[in-house]
């Protein structure tokens, strides 16, 4: 086997399984979660009638670069949401369909990353989605921790690494708005990370799959792409974006994304692509193109968020240390309390699932970033969230006293 499997930690919901083994759930409560961040609102009605109206493309395989009508679809979703001038995206160049961002963000760093040079390094957000960790040590670097913490609006600190580490790297994972904690990486951040990137010689993978999710509509959160383009960066260089529909459009299952940026790297991860045979099938790629050319569901899909939060907040507020973040559709409370007691509490006496903080961080200079906080994904439907909201306050109650 390989030996770099060894190296790999469990994923946040094998641990908390295992903290929760002994616990039985109160089941005179129905069962309610938000650990888990799957949406729950109905998938994009476009893309499902496209989808059963595809199907006989189930008898062919899909080329890996994806077709034309994918292509250009995503292109003019691009060039719309991001401000970039369309004939500044090559279709053939500058985009290429993934089976999802979890899937892309890993097997990126499988394709750039030169394990053979002394020190390679991969830096990435703390906390963050573990696939970045992942990613890095089967590639064969080592995983540099960038603390999102409140002095740094939990953004990732570009500030944590020297200069020589900074040297080390070559990949850069940033997330926009952040997973856990819902950040948003303005454009002076991003003008910032591009700067670092041109200094000290890496590449850049945004992982923008919460982009679409946010709370002022005047106000779209930026993308790396907008920001190379504004800047005037020949074929993106050095930018590589993650987009998906998992989020956007409620289409988890669909596994449908796509990787956009830098022309000469794309190319060459193409190539890896057309071995790793990761294709979207014909029917799949129907479905995304109505997606990807469809904003109602998209401003539905947001306003349901606005909802949750509007409710949530005014219970949450009085219990923990929290605020509604700019994007995505989760909350970074902290409390008083331990966060795997509150867990084990939440499911013991309320039957409520979250996730302790802790999981989703790695502790580094001494420091977990987690502690002491929960992940409280708001994908239920709201009177579900607004009753998860209640048990948690009885849960904070019942352990501080």
């Amino acid at each position: 086997m390989n030996p770099r499997l060894d190296a790999l930690q469990p994923y946040p919901f094998e641990r908390l399984s295992a903290l929760l083994r002994d616990t039985q759930p109160n089941t005179a409560q129905p069962p309610i979660s938000l650990a888990i961040g799957e949406p729950k609102h109905p998938p994009a009605e476009v893309a499902r009638v496209a989808l059963l109206g595809a199907l006989d493309g189930i008898a062919h395989y899909p080329p890996t670069q994806g077709s034309e009508a994918l292509r250009v679809a995503i292109g003019d979703w691009l060039a719309w949401r991001f401000n970039v001038a369309r004939q500044a995206i090559d279709d053939k160049r500058h985009i290429l369909p993934a089976a999802g961002t979890r899937e892309a963000l890993f097997s990126f760093a499988q394709a750039v990353i030169d394990p053979s040079r002394p020190g390679a390094a991969v830096a990435m957000p703390n906390p963050g989605y573990q696939i970045y960790e992942g990613a890095a040590l089967l590639a064969g670097a080592e995983p540099l921790y960038l603390p999102c913490l409140p002095d740094t609006d939990f953004l990732a600190d570009l500030d944590a690494l020297s200069a020589a580490d900074w040297d080390r790297v070559q990949l850069l994972y940033l997330c926009s708005p952040g997973n856990p904690t819902g950040a948003v990486a303005d454009r002076a951040y991003l003008e910032r990370a591009l700067e670092l990137a041109d200094r000290h010689d890496f590449i850049i993978a945004s992982d923008e799959c919460y982009s679409e999710i946010y709370a002022d509509e005047d106000a779209p959160p930026p993308g790396l792409l907008d920001i190379a383009h504004a800047g005037g960066r020949d074929d993106f260089s050095r930018c590589v974006v993650f987009h998906s529909l998992s989020k956007r459009s409620n289409l988890p299952g669909l596994r449908s994304g796509f990787v956009a940026g830098d022309g000469r790297v794309l190319t060459q991860y193409l190539r890896y692509r057309t071995y790793h045979g990761a294709t979207l099938g014909a029917h799949v790629q129907a479905a995304s193109i109505a997606a990807w050319r469809d904003e109602t569901h998209v401003r539905a899909n947001r306003d349901r968020y606005r909802e949750k939060y509007a409710a949530v907040m005014p219970l949450l507020e009085p219990l923990c240390e929290v605020s509604r973040p700019p994007g995505s559709f989760y909350l970074w409370p902290a409390f008083d309390t331990s966060d795997e007691t509150l867990t084990v509490a939440a499911l013991r006496d309320e039957n409520l699932r979250v996730v302790p903080g802790r999981y989703l961080a790695r502790a580094a200079g001494g420091v977990n970033p987690g502690e002491n906080r929960l992940r409280l994904s708001l994908v239920a439907s709201t009177p579900d969230c607004v009753e998860a909201a209640t048990r948690l306050a009885r849960v904070c109650a019942a352990t501080t006293t």
